[in-house]
């Protein structure tokens, strides 16, 4: 935070201030400070005070871009503790094909992002891909030195299909059936972690205009799939 020091004058103590017209002037009483060197006598005009330098501190470093961290809404969705979690991903179509990393809800009830930008990661705290309700996978679209893991996700169209693996050897398939932008501030929470009637998957990455100031993107590319055999 920078410390704002315009719109202050400084006046030396022991000045005399000319009064309009013909009234007599007024005395400032001096206060219990050390009088400063050089400070204008009465009826001389004052200079101008010399411009303040800028502050020391440099303003902190921005954090480097990520996918925004949606609100994690609750769910009836009953989730199977036993169910294998997944452990891939691919999307024959954009090119990818990632390693999975388990995320969490954090305290504040946002998703937690995956640390490296190249893979992707499973909320583990909702469905396994393959197992009814909505399963929420999570992407960089970029970083600083390039593209990353979800950066072609928009692209991704109605009848594109998605495979995950899991730790079972078992396969999911998934088609995709709906491609949104949302703003941020309008993430629509009870849409992507709402109940479904069978198996379906969400990715999610960042998307839209990129904000210079915050380093963050300003919406979120949301894609809908439902199961289909493997």
């Amino acid at each position: 935070m920078l410390l704002c020091t315009a719109g202050f004058s400084l006046l030396a103590t022991g000045a005399v201030l000319a009064a309009p017209d013909a009234v007599a002037p007024v005395a400032v009483a001096p206060v219990a400070v050390a009088p400063v060197a050089g400070a204008p006598v009465a009826g001389a005009p004052v200079a101008a005070a010399p411009a303040l330098p800028p502050p020391s501190v440099a303003p902190p470093t921005p954090p480097p871009a990520v996918v925004s961290a949606p609100v994690v809404a609750s769910t009836t969705t009953v989730v199977d503790p036993e169910a294998a979690p997944p452990k891939r991903v691919a999307i024959p179509s954009i090119g990818v094909d990632s390693a999975l990393v388990g995320l969490r809800r954090q305290r504040d009830g946002t998703l937690e992002v995956p640390k490296d930008f190249a893979v992707a990661g499973w909320y583990r705290g909702g469905v396994s891909p393959g197992d009814t309700g909505p399963a929420v996978l999570v992407g960089h679209v970029d970083s600083y030195v390039g593209p990353a893991v979800f950066f072609r996700v928009r692209e991704l169209k109605p009848g594109d299909r998605i495979t995950v693996g899991r730790t079972d050897g078992s396969q999911a398939v998934f088609v995709v059936y709906g491609v949104e932008q949302v703003p941020k501030k309008a993430f629509p929470t009870d849409r992507v972690y709402g109940d479904t009637p069978g198996p379906e998957l969400r990715l999610l990455t960042c998307g839209g205009r990129f904000d210079t100031r915050t380093k963050h993107y300003e919406d979120n590319t949301v894609v809908y799939a439902h199961e289909v055999p493997a």
